[in-house]
């Protein structure tokens, strides 16, 4: 391959890693931007698992084997299965070389003791695959992973050029996953509660505008709990903020615990002493148990005075649901009833009858008052 061709190839493999809007979009374009650039029929990326000693296939492109899955769950190989490893990213690289790539091929080495050939020689044979090139990862100085392009048996051989071009264009793949990754983090803290680690008020519209979409569109269940915590205000006013924090914390792990009773939920901090739930699929009494669970172990916390908590769920008897704000007013008034009631279990919107109290205060043009002021503003982001 010429220079312009390889320089070609390497501004879009950097295109493409930079269009990818996720971590496996990310690998994908990757894999598939240097199996080009290499002229290869099959390229993977690995990450070198070091706590468990193994490497882990991401993504597998080109022509796959049978057993080669494009986005693989569990396809890893024990570390010792690869002496090559030892020898490329420690001895070489620890006594000052490079970590550069390397050629294997079908009729390739036969090294160590009789009769042994590495693990990737015996799967090139067993995939009709003539030869690979593997060239290490390298992110902050240290091993992340590998890329490994393999051409099809009866392809011209890699040679020493293509070997080195691997190394630079694995140093483009090491710059695209970093940016990747900071792309990640940055959207990771931009939905994330910093005090409590649950997903933040943002997290929560964006997946409950999804859920409502879904439910218009399939009459998927989508049921909202809406969380008050009792005794935030004299916690700090009498021992301080910094303990006021450690009981958010303390809530926000009992939340997650009762989150987890129902599958794939979503447990958030809305923001003060306000938190939730959102659950998208599970029947409305099964969210219902689960908050009943919350407010008794809420009730146990050690500096708090339990928890005001209402529930909506589209599966009861609530009317119709076209907007997440509506959802929200509903959880919102079956909250602020139960704060009213002093209630210890959670209020549920649309269970007490036709004329259902929580219903009818949600449907109200106006937000319910506490004395001469109003107490909250309904939530919505739409006026």
């Amino acid at each position: 391959m010429g220079e312009n061709r390889r320089l070609a190839a390497v501004v879009a493999l950097a295109q493409g890693m930079a269009a990818a809007h996720t971590p496996r979009e990310s690998w994908r374009a990757a894999a598939l931007g240097v199996c080009r650039a290499l002229e290869g029929s099959f390229a993977a990326l690995s990450v070198w698992e070091r706590e468990r000693g193994r490497l882990r296939v991401l993504v597998n492109v080109g022509d796959r084997a049978p057993e080669e899955e494009e986005f693989p769950e569990d396809e890893a190989y024990p570390v010792h299965q690869f002496p090559e490893i030892t020898e490329f990213l420690h001895e070489r690289w620890a006594a000052g070389g490079e970590p550069d790539a390397w050629v294997e091929t079908a009729e390739g080495p036969a090294a160590g003791q009789p009769g042994y050939c590495h693990q990737r020689v015996a799967a090139l044979r067993r995939r009709g695959r003539g030869c690979c090139v593997v060239a290490p990862i390298v992110q902050h100085g240290r091993a992340w992973g590998e890329l490994y392009v393999a051409r099809r048996a009866g392809a011209p051989v890699f040679d020493r050029s293509d070997a080195d071009f691997a190394t630079v264009l694995a140093a483009v793949v090491a710059a695209g996953l970093a940016q990747t990754e900071r792309l990640e983090e940055a959207r990771r803290l931009a939905f994330t509660d910093a005090l409590t680690g649950l997903a933040n008020r943002r997290a929560v519209d964006v997946r409950l505008d999804e859920a409502i979409e879904r439910h218009r569109a399939d009459g998927v269940v989508v049921s909202l709990v809406v969380c008050d915590l009792n005794g935030l205000k004299r916690v700090n006013d009498t021992l301080g903020h910094a303990v006021g924090d450690r009981l958010l914390e303390r809530f926000g792990s009992v939340l997650s615990l009762c989150g987890a009773m129902v599958p794939g939920a979503l447990v958030a901090r809305l923001g003060g002493d306000e938190f939730c739930l959102l659950a998208v699929g599970p029947p409305a009494d099964e969210v219902v148990k689960a908050a009943d669970e919350l407010c008794r172990r809420a009730a146990e916390l050690e500096l708090g005075e339990g928890v005001a908590c209402g529930v909506a769920s589209t599966e009861d008897v609530i009317g119709p649901v076209r907007s997440a704000r509506r959802l929200f007013r509903l959880a919102d008034a079956a909250q602020y009833r139960a704060k009213a009631l002093r209630a210890d279990r959670p209020v549920v919107a649309g269970r007490e009858g036709p004329d259902d109290p929580v219903v009818r205060l949600a449907d109200e043009p106006s937000p319910p008052a506490e004395g001469p002021a109003e107490r909250r503003r309904f939530r919505g982001r739409h006026p």
